[in-house]
């Protein structure tokens, strides 16, 4: 049997599209049948990688009593909360509301007008976890439908109207504060773990945002909140979120230790940390920073990358139906894929293999030892330990090869490829990586190929075919990804599409209150038109918006942009103080605003040495509050004002710095760039 989802291209849709529940895809035809047939609605949200999802899934809309019920008495519909964020946030909204909790899958229950009145997360097929079981909650919920519908109606009017009417939590403050960073940063400091590190208890999460804030910081001398994002940074990357054998992070740490990590690999996650730990590197010269960098981008690259350029979305916690099962070891099936190693006792010791395991039996690889550590206990020089842990991992991975492989969502997002974008952009920059800048022209040539069509920029691509219209979240972190490759790769069609976009943000998104909503002007009707302020997982899509049109009003003295984004900055500061955590990448842009922003203009040729001597001297060092364009000289009419109008200074590749587009003397040797960068 087969329902209405066998048509669709999400993978998550297409995991349900034999069930035994008929479920339909969000839309006209579904929203219509509930009208109709005056049934409610039942909505579930989740995505593929989601293990809980799974396991509902298994335990309910497998089993044909259970599926029953559900077409007799409701209209069932499936959403990919990866396609269709806009759904995923205003029943979240809802359910939080009713609830005061939230998660994966989502369990909605609304009317046929698309009101929430019940709704719950993750429920079983019989009672336990102090849940009562799935078919008692479809039976209580048929039965007060049946007698009781128009005080069901009116609870799921009431709901939307309360979530419509608290869209907006931002104040009128019309001025930034000159401290905020400086309270966000005290805030941050007095919540942080000292003990394990991070922030919050288990299940903890990896806070790239409020670490890259920090990082900004300790750009400028601020040495607490550097030694605040070492030990964060240091803490996650011993073991468990981060994978030692195949790099890349894990989801979050099922524990307050970060050993136990909860298995998916999301797209989102590894380009946030990557950033960070590249921005780390730049600050410390850590290089143990730098392998992780790398290791990380090396394995979205081998792993989850279409052929063409595009990023797949994620990698699942389970296979063979068992969760983590791909990245654990038996002692037993460590040493066999050791293949004979002489130094067994080293490799153990060094990956912290145990006879019973630290995870049901098995282990969880853990880098409890540094490189200097292992060298003192085995009287080694440290350039030999680290050839040798680079060849147990090199015979782990390709034992690890042979198992049999996490289910991938192949589908391509257009925002968590526009952060992709960024960091590959900003590694070919500031490790002077050629490979990663390919990377990043691929990336970004297969995003305004496939997913930018007749003007129209769309979220999601996979198998040829586009879905839905793409939201403020896509627009933004695409134009932010455009513009880091624009400061590499001198090439003017990254500006204009940067710029196009954000001139969509401002025509079809915003919100004559402040701010802008995540729809466009021509989405379908909802319920309400979402805004989110607050960053989740991901950046939201005004902090990514207003961060965008920061860094275009510093090319093109746009200060129309500029004021519009300090009015946003403005408005939200007193919540990013409040809860820094949740406002990590709007302090990041309150911070960019608050900061004396450079903004350079390099005339030259690009295969000239001294040339490429001044584009070198730039990324020596992190600079965040930095701006960049290159141009050959007489540079195009279509280049950024900053750079326009710019000569070659005594007939030689040539930097101008300026702030405000006040500019200083040119100059033509790194050492007198320096010179004015560091003033």
């Amino acid at each position: 049997m087969s329902n209405q989802l066998g048509n669709e291209n999400s993978p998550y849709l297409l995991q349900h599209a034999d069930n035994p529940v008929d479920w339909l895809p969000w839309g006209e035809e579904a929203l219509e049948r509930a009208k109709t047939e005056k049934k409610p609605i039942f909505l579930s949200i989740g995505y593929a990688a989601c293990h809980w999802c799974h396991v509902m899934a298994h335990e309910s809309f497998e089993d044909l009593n259970i599926a029953n019920i559900m077409n007799d008495h409701f209209v069932n519909i499936k959403v990919d909360r990866e396609e269709r964020p806009d759904l995923d946030n205003i029943y979240m909204n809802a359910v939080v509301a009713m609830t005061g909790q939230g998660g994966w899958p989502l369990s909605v229950f609304l009317t046929p007008d698309g009101n929430p009145f019940f709704g719950g997360t993750y429920f079983p097929p019989q009672r336990r976890y102090h849940l009562p079981s799935f078919k008692e909650v479809l039976i209580s919920v048929m039965h007060a439908w049946q007698n009781d519908r128009a005080k069901i109606e009116s609870s799921g009017e009431q709901i939307i109207a309360q979530l419509s009417v608290s869209l907006d939590r931002a104040t009128a403050r019309q001025e930034l504060d000159p401290k905020a960073t400086e309270k966000a940063a005290l805030a941050l400091a007095q919540a942080y773990d000292w003990e394990h590190g991070g922030w919050g208890s288990a299940p903890k999460f990896p806070q790239a945002m409020a670490i890259e804030f920090l990082l900004r910081l300790a750009s400028k001398g601020d040495k607490f909140a550097l030694d605040i994002a070492v030990h964060a940074l240091d803490s996650m990357s011993q073991g468990g979120l981060y994978d030692l054998v195949g790099g890349g992070f894990a989801r979050y740490s099922t524990d307050e230790h970060w050993l136990v990590p909860h298995f998916e690999k999301m797209l989102y996650d590894n380009v946030q940390l990557a950033l960070v730990y590249l921005h780390a590197y730049k600050l410390t010269g850590n290089q143990r920073y730098r392998d992780i960098v790398e290791n990380t981008l090396d394995f979205l690259i081998r792993e989850m990358m279409h052929p063409a350029g595009g990023f797949y979305s994620s990698l699942d916690a389970d296979s063979e139906g068992v969760e983590g099962k791909y990245y654990v070891w038996t002692k037993e099936q460590f040493i066999e894929a050791l293949q004979g190693e002489d130094d067994i006792e080293f490799a153990l010791a060094a990956y912290n293999i145990r006879e019973r395991g630290n995870f049901e039996e098995a282990n969880i690889l853990r880098q409890s030892l540094s490189v200097e550590e292992l060298a003192k206990r085995y009287q080694l020089p440290a350039p030999e330990v680290t050839a040798k842990l680079s060849k147990i991992k090199s015979l782990l991975m390709q034992a690890r090869d042979a198992r049999l492989r996490p289910g991938t969502d192949d589908k391509v997002l257009t925002a968590w490829n526009g952060l992709a974008l960024l960091v590959f952009s900003e590694a070919a920059k500031y490790l002077f990586s050629e490979k990663y800048l390919i990377m990043a022209m691929r990336n970004a040539d297969f995003l305004l190929m496939h997913l930018w069509k007749s003007d129209q920029l769309f979220r999601s691509w996979r198998n040829n075919n586009v879905n839905q219209p793409a939201f403020l979240e896509d627009h933004a972190a695409l134009a932010l990804g455009l513009i880091s490759l624009y400061q590499i790769d001198p090439n003017i069609r990254w500006y204009e599409a940067a710029v196009r976009l954000v001139e969509e943000i401002m025509q079809s998104f915003t919100d004559p209150a402040g701010g802008f909503f995540d729809t466009h002007i021509k989405h379908e009707k909802l319920p309400y038109r979402p805004k989110d302020i607050q960053d989740n997982a991901t950046p939201c899509g005004n902090a990514l918006a207003v961060t965008a049109l920061l860094h275009l009003a510093g090319y093109a003295g746009q200060h129309e942009w500029r004021a519009y984004a300090e009015s946003m900055l403005a408005s939200i500061q007193e919540l990013a103080i409040r809860y820094p955590v949740a406002f990590g990448q709007w302090l990041c842009a309150i911070d960019f605003r608050a900061t004396p922003l450079f903004e350079v203009a390099l005339v030259g040729h690009p295969s000239d040495v001294q040339y490429q001597n001044l584009v070198s001297s730039i990324w020596e060092k992190f600079r965040p509050n930095l701006i960049v364009a290159q141009s050959k000289p007489n540079p195009p009419a279509a280049s950024p004002p900053l750079v326009q109008n710019r000569g070659l200074h005594n007939q030689k590749a040539s930097a101008y710095v300026c702030q405000n587009f006040v500019c200083n003397l040119p100059v033509n040797t790194p050492e007198q760039l320096k010179a004015q960068l560091e003033r």
